[in-house]
């Protein structure tokens, strides 16, 4: 995990120094401005998860700042430091948007809590779910109706559609937020190496055990364990799984003595295991010990309301700690985004974008930005679309001209790259280029 990076800002130079010093042995990473204009500048260049701030300060003062900060990101956290506090003070602060308000000189326990604090808020607000979509606001409440009970969950749905965000979300909303969620992919991990995994094991129970070591079921006491994949897991460890749900208690590989645990079970899975059970690929009694709790998540493809605020929050999630300034999409790049059927559902979108604002040269994605296959959709999108003559007729060597000169245009006067898009070779584009007149330099070579 990267560590939550904190600036800090103070017109007094000892006040960094101390601040510094003490974030710094916690282990965050910390940076300092000596005022709040030198803090903005900190913060547009880079991402901050806290900002502490000074009230006092010369030239901006720390409310100024707070409303700066708040304007150009509300994600980022906002602690203010004074030592001349009052409660009308106090209750501003909090009303423009800080987290909290301390007054000098501030005890360092009570910081560091206060710190812990704001970025636990922090962490929370990332497990918020992108969409304005009807059918992910149902997930919505039933994810807060859910998340009250200890109950086990299953969460349905096909790969990539965000069953750990859901899951991290339960646990969020859930009365074991303060306590730790751990997940594991049961489908990434060997068989043999699974069970020590989440069981733990004890010193020398097998080749390469050199010491004992607790499992995610013990380690998550208190909290959420979240099992994605679950339908991949071996027979034998289903039954250990059950037992541990039935029981509340484990036993370590090669122990002999029983772990009493507490802890709320989440699974996941893209496979149908009502029919893996009567396949006799899953225990029936494990599918029904799961199913208490049961989301269903729709597909990207049958959510496509949500595609638009999605490419937006991406684009801005992979351009946050990066100098890209990306300001929108060409209106090719975006009716091929949203016209994508989307197989590999929100990951794929995301990866998507990722390599567009890696790849963009401008301002503005472009088609050519966008992986290989969402440009040949959009292509074939438009090349599909039915086109009715007018009533009077055309012009037919005008409407060839048009489509060979939007090509042209589009590809910056490439002769291959538009040949491709009009399902041309590019001796018959260079021909047809001749013909109505336009010059344009041969290619090297036919591609």
């Amino acid at each position: 995990m990267s560590r939550k990076s904190i600036l800090v800002v103070d017109d007094e130079r000892s006040q960094r120094e101390i601040l510094e010093m003490i974030l710094s042995g916690e282990g965050y990473d910390v940076t300092t401005a000596s005022s709040g204009e030198a803090a903005m500048k900190f913060v547009q260049d880079r991402h901050f998860d806290l900002v502490l701030t000074d009230l006092q300060m010369t030239g901006m003062s720390g409310i100024d700042l707070l409303k700066e900060l708040v304007a150009f990101d509300k994600s980022i956290m906002v602690i203010l430091l004074t030592a001349h506090g009052t409660v009308d003070t106090a209750f501003e602060s909090k009303e423009l948007g800080a987290f909290a308000y301390l007054q000098k000189p501030y005890d360092r326990e009570k910081l560091l809590e206060t710190v812990s604090r704001a970025l636990t808020k922090l962490s929370k607000l990332d497990t918020e779910i992108v969409s304005v979509s009807e059918e992910m606001d149902k997930v919505k409440k039933l994810i807060l109706k859910v998340a009250k009970s200890n109950s086990t969950v299953l969460i349905r749905g096909e790969s990539g559609t965000g069953k750990e965000l859901i899951a991290r979300s339960i646990h969020t909303n859930s009365p074991r937020s303060d306590e730790v969620f751990q997940a594991v992919n049961c489908a990434a991990i060997n068989e043999n190496l699974l069970e020590s995994e989440l069981f733990g094991h004890e010193k020398g129970s097998f080749t390469g055990a050199i010491g004992e070591k607790k499992g995610l079921f013990e380690v998550a006491d208190g909290g959420t364990l979240f099992l994605d994949e679950i339908g991949e897991l071996d027979i034998s460890l289903q039954a250990k799984i059950l037992r541990a749900l039935q029981e509340k208690q484990i036993r370590r590989v090669g122990g002999t003595k029983e772990i009493n645990v507490d802890v709320r079970v989440v699974t996941a899975t893209n496979r149908d295991l009502l029919k893996m059970t009567q396949d006799g690929r899953f225990r029936e009694d494990l599918y029904y010990r799961l199913n208490v709790l049961s989301i269903e998540l729709p597909a990207l493809r049958d959510r496509r309301s949500d595609i638009p605020v999605l490419i937006e929050y991406f684009i801005k999630k992979h351009t946050k700690n990066s100098s890209t300034k990306i300001t929108g999409l060409s209106s090719d790049a975006r009716k091929a985004l949203l016209d994508y059927s989307y197989p590999g559902n929100i990951r794929q979108l995301e990866s998507a974008i990722e390599r567009a604002v890696l790849l963009c040269e401008g301002e503005t994605i472009q088609l050519e930005d966008l992986p290989p296959e969402m440009q040949t959709a959009e292509i074939k999108a438009d090349a599909n679309a039915a086109f009715k003559l007018p009533p009077n007729g055309i012009n037919f060597e005008e409407l060839e001209r048009s489509l060979i000169m939007q090509a042209m245009e589009r590809t910056d006067n490439n002769i291959t790259k538009s040949a491709k898009l009009l399902g041309l070779t590019f001796r018959t584009l260079q021909y047809r280029l001749e013909k109505f007149g336009v010059k344009k330099e041969e290619e090297d070579s036919e591609s």
